[in-house]
């Protein structure tokens, strides 16, 4: 072997002396991938033997992390997916040894962020495998998005072609074959600033990136564009629902004989010209028609809703925006239900601030008032009663909604509190209840397996469900079938939600995406991805403009809807699932609960440019738990149950909390703002 290289020498030696460049560089080219031995040097995947893809990754790994910090970001997604197409290529190419070292080599470090698909992913070991296994076929069957830094990615190729012979090749045609990297400029994109990379390298994130991912499962994103803006985008009308004009003059004439009956205080604006106000916000072009909905005709009910709508809007307690680093006063009224032997599985508050209802584990409804007052009947011969037991599901009740309401003060002639109930059950059917006669008036059925999650459309007609059959389906309250079947979602659809002006619906599932559906079509108009824990509760601001959606990871993710962008993300909830959130009336403050027993307060606003991705370098860590005590999300925390103690896992609290309130030992299955901004929350003690 020795003699044949030195053969090779003198040959290239005489090639260069006669002049036969061309002969003479392709015996070079040829002769550079053998070693002093003679033998073949291998710069395929299969020449090496599988031990080219270890061999590569460690040496990217290591030239990632000793690189600058501006771009160790950036470069560190690059891993997640270099990894998983090793791995499976590995297994395709029949390497089982080599497939299994590699995987438990390096798995670990992606624990935090891709756990669900390393589970899924680590059972794999033989080619038949990759073609059955689901997460390998979604994998396989489409290219894995990123954006990077134009600076970064061309270092990276740069580096790996320097590699050739260390698995670098092997990696270069991962990329150029599994991968969709989009480059952006620094100055091109806000995101990719000079700033922005800064700011990025000062943290860890173990979430994914909001535009990275396959299309369909996460992380990822097919919203969103870069190169192509917002025109890859549906264009959505988010704003109010205009009003009826036969329903806007009966209002406006209710309210001039208001005013004329109890004049405003000084400083205080009549009733009139608060709603003329209300109007004018409504008066744009991103509106959606009424005819797409077919709303019916208004009657008395609609007019008396209205205009305390308007009441209760003028005069209620406005929450402003965070100031100079200090939050709202935002009080909490937490209703506590005791000896539930864990048998509670969901609650809901009328709009009305009358009436309270709990889906049971034993498959019946039961209703309470909140002042503690007898409920009555219209049938005849029922008595009052201090609640009201709803019998008729064959299985657990697993979500319960009240029907549109706001308080009445009787002076219009119409009641305008809560008329019906809806609830769903494991029993895949769904019931609509009249707290008239504390009766069931319809069955709807339609999903095949158990139904998670309904709630009441904005006005009283349509609702929504969302079931273990993994899709979401649109009803009407006088028709017996659903309307409308959203189909998408690779898993449950677990929770649902209205828009604020009943054109569009939100639906969260255990596959950890968002996504929003426009009633009229029934088409996704969006999908909201980044959450890496299931999606537990999803609410829209009452502006239209923003959607909240948490998970059981204890994070909250903002959206903008118009954009398809995420705005922020925030941390102080333990794991175990935030169960409920909502919006203040001004769409300026966020509520949450969940099973750490905790009732936490938000600010939405966006983070300023220059303290944008340092939430967590600003959060503090708290103990799970809570024995009863306010938590300033301003203030040094003391005293917090558990903070003292080993034991207990640590949370980070992101500075976006303004504020949180531990129970006692009591997880919060339901929080709601007021039309006047107080809050009202919900839960069982749990001893």
């Amino acid at each position: 072997m020795a003699h044949d290289a030195h053969v090779t020498r003198q040959v290239i030696e005489y090639l260069s002396k006669k002049g036969y460049t061309k002969t003479e560089a392709t015996l070079r080219a040829e002769s550079a991938n053998q070693d002093v031995e003679g033998r073949p040097i291998p710069s395929r995947p299969d020449d090496g033997g599988g031990v080219k893809y270890r061999q590569g990754f460690d040496v990217l790994w290591r030239w990632i992390e000793d690189n600058l910090d501006i771009y160790k970001p950036d470069l560190r997604r690059m891993l997640w997916p270099i990894f998983v197409y090793s791995f499976l290529n590995l297994v395709s190419d029949d390497y089982a040894r080599e497939s299994r070292n590699f995987f438990n080599a390096f798995k670990p470090q992606f624990g935090a962020e891709h756990v669900d698909d390393l589970r899924a992913l680590e059972p794999i070991s033989l080619p038949e495998h990759v073609m059955t296994n689901e997460t390998a076929k979604i994998y396989r069957g489409a290219k894995y998005r990123l954006t990077l830094s134009s600076v970064a990615f061309y270092n990276l190729i740069r580096f790996l072609e320097s590699k050739e012979k260390e698995g670098g090749a092997v990696l270069v045609g991962i990329i150029q074959s599994h991968l969709n990297v989009v480059t952006v400029e620094r100055g091109n994109d806000a995101q990719y600033s000079l700033a922005q990379i800064l700011n990025r390298a000062k943290t860890i994130e173990d979430f994914p990136a909001e535009d990275e991912g396959i299309p369909g499962h996460n992380p990822g994103s097919a919203n969103t564009s870069r190169t192509a803006g917002d025109n890859v985008l549906t264009k959505l009308k988010l704003g109010p629902m205009p009003m009826d004009d036969d329903l806007k003059g009966d209002v406006r004439a209710e309210l001039e004989e208001e005013d004329s009956r109890n004049p405003p205080m000084n400083g205080q604006p009549s009733l009139a010209s608060h709603f003329e106000q209300c109007i004018k916000r409504e008066d744009s072009e991103d509106v959606p028609s009424r005819n797409e909905l077919q709303l019916p005709s208004s009657v008395a009910r609609d007019v008396a809703m209205e205009v305390q709508k308007v009441k209760e809007d003028r005069d209620r307690f406005k929450i402003e925006r965070r100031t100079g680093g200090v939050g709202p006063g935002v009080s909490v009224t937490m209703f506590t239900f005791h000896n539930t032997y864990d048998s509670i599985n969901c609650l809901d508050f009328s709009e009305d601030n009358i009436l309270v209802a709990a889906g049971m584990s034993e498959s019946y409804v039961r209703v309470w008032s909140l002042d503690g007052r007898e409920l009555a009947s219209q049938v005849e011969g029922q008595q009052p009663s201090a609640s009201r037991r709803l019998i008729g599901h064959s299985g657990p009740v697993y979500a319960v909604s009240f029907s549109p309401a706001i308080a009445s003060n009787g002076l219009y002639g119409s009641s305008t509190n809560a008329k019906y109930l809806l609830s769903s059950s494991a029993d895949s059917t769904v019931r609509l209840w009249s707290l008239d006669t504390w009766t069931c008036l319809v069955v709807y059925k339609g999903h095949n397996h158990p139904v998670w999650d309904v709630t009441w459309g904005p006005f009283g007609l349509y609702f929504l469900t969302g079931s273990h059959d993994k899709t979401a389906r649109l009803w009407r309250t006088d028709h017996i079938g659903d309307l409308r079947m959203f189909v998408g979602h690779d898993k449950d659809v677990d929770c649902v939600s209205f828009h604020p002006n009943g054109a569009y619906v939100f639906t969260g599932s255990c596959d950890k995406i968002v996504r929003m559906w426009a009633v009229s079509n029934g088409y996704p108009v969006r999908m909201f991805t980044g959450h890496t824990g299931n999606v537990t509760s999803l609410a829209c601001s009452p502006s239209g403009r923003a959607l909240a959606s948490a998970d059981d990871a204890g994070t909250i993710i903002l959206w903008d809807l118009a954009s398809g962008r995420l705005r922020k993300r925030m941390r102080g909830h333990a794991r175990g699932g935030i169960w409920s959130i909502a919006w203040s009336v001004e769409s300026t403050v966020l509520v949450s609960g969940g099973a750490d027993g905790t009732v936490r307060v938000w600010d939405v606003d966006p983070p300023e440019p220059a303290k944008e991705n340092t939430a967590l370098v600003q959060g503090r860590v708290l103990a799970e738990g809570g024995a009863g005590q306010k938590i300033d999300g301003n203030a040094q925390i003391q005293g917090v149950a558990g903070a003292g103690k080993k034991k207990g896992k640590d949370v980070i609290v992101t500075a976006d909390q303004i504020s949180a309130f531990p129970t006692k030992k009591s997880p919060v299955y339901k929080v709601r703002f007021t039309r006047q901004n107080l809050v009202v929350a919900g839960g069982a003690y749990l001893p």
